[in-house]
């Protein structure tokens, strides 16, 4: 049972690479100078090239026949983008209200969490292991992703209002434009020349994201140390957002499981609107922060309910979703 689990753990992400993320931001804490504004690494370029190869090669993978014949099961796409990019928000909004004692610094971080989009590799695996619309899977994951370049800063111009902190519309959407949308869409259009040539090798791709990735959390977090960000907090207040953010998990789960059965969805569906609606990217919280919030010391802040509700949607996701599968 426990190496089945931990087996399951390793595929949806609770791997090297989060060992890497735990690693980055203890490098941060070690050498706080040396991943600051004040190092004389040129990270800044670094980050951005590496940006652009991330997505270049996300649309190099993506199938365009594969979306295509996704559009027709479209209540249940509906579904999941509602979930992820409205019913998310509304229900932070509403935990705000109802949980006053949440600490102000962190609403920001958690309204950032709930208008990203949601994961791809993770949200396919678990559907696969609880035996669920593969298909439908891929199509929202992808979708999910797209329209989250859009759609995240858009929501936070309204969100990031209530916590003092204010972004550029045009200028954001802009910026994510060119380093996001653009090398998405030259990845997409390389996909039949490309693809077949790299199809082999494509798995060592993560390892390019994970870099990336780790980079930004290690100079996010040297900032945030450097300037004493999170000097001021005690573990009691991390303790309070953590479990925020596991609530916050299975209140979406208990919300799209209502909606599925209204809707009457089949089992597969429904387990694919269950895991597909409630995950959120770590890595496109990475990503679309490093332009929202161009203070690296911000988004540090920012990033750290992002990384607590990712570690806690994979573990318990991967519990639930190895549960289904048994019982189908």
């Amino acid at each position: 049972m426990i190496r089945k689990l931990l087996g399951t753990l390793n595929k949806v992400g609770i791997n090297g690479f989060l060992l890497g993320i735990f690693a980055a931001i203890f490098l941060g804490y070690l050498f706080p100078v040396f991943g600051s504004s004040e190092s004389t690494v040129p990270w800044k370029p670094i980050i951005n090239v590496g940006i652009g190869f991330v997505f270049f090669f996300y649309g190099v993978k993506l199938n365009p026949q594969q979306l295509k014949s996704g559009l027709k099961n479209w209540k249940l796409h509906v579904l999941i983008q509602l979930t992820t990019f409205l019913l998310f928000p509304l229900l932070v909004l509403l935990i705000f209200n109802l949980l006053p004692f949440i600490n102000q610094d962190f609403r920001l971080g958690i309204s950032y969490l709930s208008v990203l989009p949601s994961t791809v590799s993770a949200s396919i695996v678990m559907v696969s292991i609880a035996k669920g619309n593969i298909p439908g899977a891929i199509f929202n994951a992808s979708i999910s992703s797209l329209l989250g370049v859009i759609i995240t800063p858009a929501w936070m111009e309204v969100l990031g209002s209530s916590s003092n902190f204010e972004i550029d519309f045009a200028a954001t959407l802009g910026e994510l434009s060119v380093k996001v949308l653009l090398p998405v869409i030259l990845g997409i259009l390389c996909h039949n020349w490309l693809f077949p040539k790299i199809q082999s090798h494509i798995a060592k791709v993560k390892y390019l994201d994970q870099t990336v990735i780790m980079i930004i959390v290690f100079t996010s977090f040297a900032e945030s140390f450097a300037q004493q960000v999170f000097s001021p907090y005690t573990y009691s207040t991390l303790a309070e957002v953590s479990v925020t953010m596991l609530g916050l998990f299975f209140l979406v789960m208990g919300v799209v499981e209502l909606l599925s059965r209204v809707l009457r969805f089949s089992r597969e569906d429904k387990i694919t609107a269950l895991f597909c609606g409630s995950k959120k990217s770590l890595v496109q919280g990475v990503v679309i922060g490093k332009v929202i919030f161009p203070d690296p010391a911000i988004l540090g802040l920012v990033l750290l309910p992002v990384m607590l509700y990712h570690i806690q949607q994979l573990i318990a996701g991967s519990i639930i979703a190895s549960s289904m599968g048994k019982r189908d």
